[in-house]
């Protein structure tokens, strides 16, 4: 699976930087307003960066600051938010602390009074992004997926194969997620599918076929022509799609469902949401699983409903 490598993964299984600082995402370039000084760090700030500076040896080259601890909801508890920079790498990792400075640990601090899946589905941004499938349909996948990804053209044929079983069941929404310094056409083809979209919805899902399947023979050298090429394959106006493709709007489109993945802590490709519920992957027993679980769900409470 092809991920950009955030500091939870290097923390939780001790990877190399060397791998974080090849398969991180491409830092967008930096404003030009200028941002207001820091505060000068807490105690409790200068023990992490020191600890985990010691822990990973890290040198001066590599920029490591510790947000300012904040209060949850757990007694006791206070949440922080790590940036680190390794060259033009950047990524930005939430942690929790104990008040008295001594524990430090990654995980999720779930809230078990509230519906666990919430939160993401309404974090999910599915206005203007291209679907398939019943509106009303009882489950609602959502792929962050990127085009130039093998596991995403695997995510691609799972659900080839799966979604005849579901007729009406299940409605795929498709989102943008270009991993731009791990695949260099991989941005040209989002855009390609946003001009496909903005032209007609329903071809989106032709050249979403035409990418996919013909992934292996995409390059960078030739990528804009391939995908003029299955433009008109799709039955789209070239001239029409040539000056889309020229613009800033569907780019824009494609930066804005990249952030909206980014709200959501997705750093890796394909990642999937199953009414809300993330799965990482192309893993079909899985996939069908949530499926299955999510229908099964609502029609045992549907009886429910009727009284």
């Amino acid at each position: 699976m092809k991920t950009a490598l955030s500091l939870s993964l290097v923390l939780s299984f001790t990877m190399s930087f060397t791998m974080f600082a090849s398969g991180a995402r491409g830092q967008q370039a930096s404003s030009a307003t200028i941002a207001p000084a820091p505060a000068a760090p807490s105690p409790t700030q200068k023990h992490i960066e020191a600890y985990l500076r010691h822990l990973y040896a890290f040198g001066p080259d590599v920029m490591l600051v510790v947000g300012t601890p904040k209060a949850t909801a757990v007694e006791g508890l206070l949440e922080t938010t790590i940036d680190l920079t390794i060259a033009n790498n950047k990524e930005a990792v939430k942690f929790y602390v104990s008040k008295d400075g001594k524990f430090l640990f990654r995980g999720e601090m779930s809230d078990m009074t509230k519906d666990p899946l919430a939160e993401s589905r309404a974090q999910i941004q599915m206005k203007d992004a291209p679907s398939l499938g019943d509106p009303k349909a009882a489950v609602t996948l959502v792929e962050y997926s990127d085009f130039e990804c093998p596991v995403c053209r695997s995510l691609h044929d799972v659900l080839r194969g799966l979604l005849p079983n579901y007729a009406g069941k299940v409605r795929v929404v498709f989102k943008d997620f270009p991993l731009e310094q791990l695949h260099p056409w991989a941005r040209t083809a989002a855009i390609a599918g946003r001009c496909a979209y903005q032209q007609d919805p329903k071809t989106f899902w032709k050249m979403y076929d035409l990418i996919y399947d013909n992934q292996d023979i995409i390059s960078a050298a030739n990528a804009w022509t391939k995908m003029m090429d299955y433009a008109g394959q799709s039955g789209l106006d070239a001239d029409a799609f040539k000056t889309c493709m020229a613009s800033p709007e569907a780019g824009a489109a494609v930066n804005a469902s990249r952030a909206n993945g980014q709200k959501l802590e997705v750093n890796s490709t394909p990642t999937v949401f199953v009414n809300g519920r993330r799965l990482v992957g192309a893993d079909a027993k899985l996939l069908e699983q949530y499926i299955n679980y999510e229908l099964a769900l609502q029609k045992a409470a549907k009886p429910a409903d009727k009284k």
